[in-house]
């Protein structure tokens, strides 16, 4: 009986994780494939008048364990921005989330 117990718990753990928010989400507006998905996509439109300058920043997550910082304020910092022109995002899922990476692409002034 303990060890049915334990099995399910095990289980019940594992569906957790891969369902919840451990993995990165699908994007609005984006498509999300549980064996690999690398998309881009639209985030934000501003309204600097042009996009010389271009800042990135990303999330990494590697079986579960998810690091990094993927804002637009961390993109902006990186590019040295100070007017948004549009902002984009990437996304690459392999095996969802065996691999992960999650980035946000800030054009502007």
């Amino acid at each position: 009986m303990k060890k049915l117990v334990a099995t399910a718990a095990l289980a019940s753990v594992v569906i957790v994780f891969m369902t919840g928010c451990a993995a990165i989400g699908p994007i609005q507006g984006g498509v999300m494939g549980p064996l690999f998905t690398q998309t881009d996509a639209a985030v934000a439109v501003g309204t600097a008048g042009g996009a010389e300058k271009v800042g990135t920043s990303e999330s990494t997550e590697i079986i579960g364990i998810a690091t990094g910082d993927s804002s637009i304020s961390k993109a902006m910092s990186n590019g040295g921005i100070t007017k948004i022109h549009h902002v984009d995002c990437k996304v690459l899922n392999v095996l969802w989330g065996v691999y992960a990476k999650y980035t946000t692409v800030v054009y502007g002034e």
